[in-house]
């Protein structure tokens, strides 16, 4: 009973810091080297997520995800299966929870990359996608490293917003942190010790990890 909730979470967690790179390294490229009037906009439009409660987030994914919304009936018509309620569902809602997570060191990551060598790459006729592949990428992958990290850290703690648009289905959507809600309402309070226990020295490794490679940025 205690395993399930845990396992999920690990699964949820990893497949969001696999697939948050694809979403989270254009507009941190852009918002670190682009230059125009709405640069702020799409900066606090990806910020949005850090700073409205996970219960407003999710309301609004709900209604975006639901066999009648814009994403949830257009998943609906590619793969014949609803969207909320669905493993996939609380991942697309953990994308979107994680983007600034991910965007924002990034971002610091980008922004001290020496200029000189962007210009050197200019200079040399590289394109904008080679000089990301070939010259952002290999000077900023301790940036990389300590977004990913925080995002998968961050991943097994997500509460509010998988509640509202995957519920508590065992197996499929209930996450180690509904679980432990669950427990304690309950009176299971071994089940709840259980499963805390798991996840505190796991999130305690990984902030060490990211110090670490923040530390080893700054050096």
């Amino acid at each position: 009973m205690t395993l399930e909730p845990l396992l999920l979470s690990a699964k949820l967690a990893f497949c969001t810091m696999v697939l948050i790179p694809l979403l989270a390294f254009p507009p941190a490229y852009f918002l670190a080297f682009g230059k125009c009037r709405g640069k702020s906009i799409l900066d606090a439009l990806i910020t949005l997520p850090m700073v409205i409660p996970p219960t407003v987030l999710g309301f609004g994914l709900l209604i975006l995800m639901t066999p009648t919304g814009a994403v949830g009936s257009t998943w609906k018509s590619l793969t014949g299966d609803r969207l909320i309620f669905s493993f996939a569902g609380i991942l697309f809602a953990s994308l979107v929870f994680n983007l600034p997570f991910a965007v924002q060191p990034l971002r610091a990551s980008f922004e001290k990359l020496d200029k000189r060598l962007l210009e050197s790459a200019a200079v040399l006729g590289l394109s904008p996608f080679q000089t990301f592949y070939r010259v952002v990428l290999p000077n900023c992958v301790s940036g990389i490293v300590a977004s990913s990290i925080l995002v998968f850290a961050h991943s097994l703690g997500e509460f509010g917003v998988i509640l509202m648009v995957g519920g508590s289905i065992p197996g499929r959507t209930q996450v180690a942190s509904i679980a432990i809600f669950e427990a304690v309402e309950a009176l299971r309070y071994d089940d709840a010790i259980y499963m805390s226990a798991a996840l505190v020295p796991v999130c305690f490794v990984f902030l060490i990890v990211i110090n670490a490679v923040n530390g080893r940025q700054q050096s």
